[in-house]
């Protein structure tokens, strides 16, 4: 592979994603608690306009217009809500130390997320597969996702938190996610063509609330020594894992595809639709869902490698794929 092959496989987000972890290590004090800068509202004030944005980004004639091809949607929302959290869940029982369950929950989180929409949506449109289908999975994903996500993952949190007032989360996911949403499909007919315009630069806000977010979770991780529990070995093993579970998704979207006798391009929207995780719900989730108490490092920690990961893998395929159709 030559050198341009190579820094196009190179996310600059991912390279950005492991430098906001440096910089949390280095220099905390912007995210301490005692902080003069208020991080907790400007992050929160962000996740508010990441879906007032998003709602103002659904246009209602598409998501419309996508419900004809329903056994593309159905395995893709099973494969997204179904199929990931069907394959993490035996292992709850398996995990006995405080350390381990905190580490499936990780991964329970990580299985109960939506699909991503930009990339999904662009890798789809690379290899030649089924965009429209792409743009409708990849956007009622994320809205199945605000109601699902938090409904999957109140089983356990709730469980492991005695104190857990479980309606703070509810209002939280109404002020800042359910509402803004609801805002901006209201405005869409209105404002849509501004999300149109400024694409680049939402994603970039997007992006920036992200890296905020995580700034501060990993800050208050390090104060608490959350990693000096964690052996190098399940650091090992947390990646190996994570690359499991999407090679064995990818694998049975592929066969349940070709069972179901899907077009070429079904099949690759099928699989790469089907096979994607959210950091931007990740995220802004975690703040939303999680006690002060968890150690959100760990728990965004699977989500950061499969998210790299599905970048770099998919990337790669949608190279190959769309030189197939050329």
């Amino acid at each position: 592979m030559n050198k341009s092959g190579i820094k196009s496989l190179i996310d600059p987000f991912v390279v950005l994603l492991l430098v906001t972890v440096v910089v949390a290590y280095f220099f905390p004090s912007w995210g301490k608690k005692d902080s003069d800068i208020p991080l907790d509202n400007i992050s929160s004030a962000g996740i508010a306009l990441i879906f007032f944005f998003y709602g103002l980004k659904l246009s209602p004639q598409k998501l419309r217009d996508g419900l004809k091809n329903i056994k593309l949607h159905v395995l893709v929302q099973t494969s997204t809500f179904v199929l990931f959290p069907l394959l993490v869940l035996p292992f709850y029982w398996t995990t006995t130390a405080e350390q381990n369950q905190m580490i499936w929950l990780a991964f329970f989180f990580l299985a109960a997320l939506p699909s991503t929409v930009s990339s999904s949506v662009v890798m789809v449109s690379m290899a030649g597969g089924n965009v429209p289908a792409a743009i409708f999975n990849a956007s009622i994903s994320g809205l199945i996702g605000i109601l699902v996500t938090p409904f999957l993952m109140s089983f356990f949190i709730v469980n492991t938190t005695g104190d857990f007032d479980l309606s703070v989360v509810y209002i939280k996911l109404l002020t800042e996610i359910i509402l803004p949403v609801f805002a901006g499909l209201l405005l869409q007919p209105y404002l849509g063509q501004f999300t149109a315009r400024y694409a680049k630069i939402l994603t970039q806000f997007d992006r920036a609330v992200i890296l905020l977010i995580i700034y501060k979770s990993f800050v208050r991780s390090f104060e608490e020594n959350v990693f000096s529990t964690v052996a190098t070995k399940d650091l090992g093993l947390i990646f190996l894992l994570t690359c499991g579970l999407f090679v064995l998704v990818y694998f049975l979207t592929g066969k349940m595809s070709r069972y179901q006798h899907f077009s070429r391009e079904d099949r690759i929207t099928a699989q790469y639709c089907g096979t994607k995780k959210s950091l931007v719900h990740g995220t802004v989730f975690s703040k939303i869902l999680f006690p002060a108490a968890y150690p959100m490092g760990i728990i965004l920690l699977p989500l950061m490698i499969y998210h790299a990961l599905q970048i770099l893998v998919i990337s790669v395929l949608a190279g190959k794929e769309g030189k197939l159709t050329k």
